[in-house]
């Protein structure tokens, strides 16, 4: 049986970047990566703007609820991102650790957020690429007319 490589993206609150990061890693690698999203002091919800930016591409996280960082959760994952937040997270033998410095989206209009999802975007696919060695599907933005 194949190994299914395990990503669990880390935030403060799981509201915003970790959650677009784990919606595009789901959409993108389907069933050829496990994915996880968890925060140290988890939000009530998910950023609308995230919501939002999300959806223009296709991809529906409006059902998502943050979650409290366990560690159960970083144990049971192979790669375990933190998303420029500084969280401090168990560190076991074995797991690939990474800081991906991104702007939060905490409090920005759809416009900046939209930035930090096409950042995000990018780097998820160079994570599929690593991990899942085949080809990523890629998506393109569908940024809304506003030629009237």
């Amino acid at each position: 049986m194949t190994h299914v490589p395990s990503v669990l993206f880390v935030c403060v609150h799981n509201a915003g970047r970790s959650q677009m990061a784990a919606g595009l890693l789901a959409h993108l690698a389907g069933d050829r990566i496990e994915v996880r999203s968890a925060g140290s002091s988890p939000a009530g919800e998910v950023n609308p703007a995230a919501v939002t930016v999300m959806a223009e591409l296709g991809i529906d996280i409006s059902t998502q609820t943050p979650k409290i960082l366990t560690t159960n959760s970083v144990e049971a994952s192979d790669v375990v991102i933190t998303m420029g937040c500084g969280d401090t997270c168990p560190v076991f033998p074995g797991k690939r650790y990474r800081d991906w410095i991104l702007d939060d989206p905490a409090g920005q209009g759809v416009d900046a957020v939209r930035a930090i999802r096409d950042e995000i975007r990018d780097k998820v696919e160079a994570l599929i690429t690593e991990l899942a060695q085949g080809p990523v599907r890629r998506i393109a933005s569908r940024e809304p007319d506003t030629r009237g």
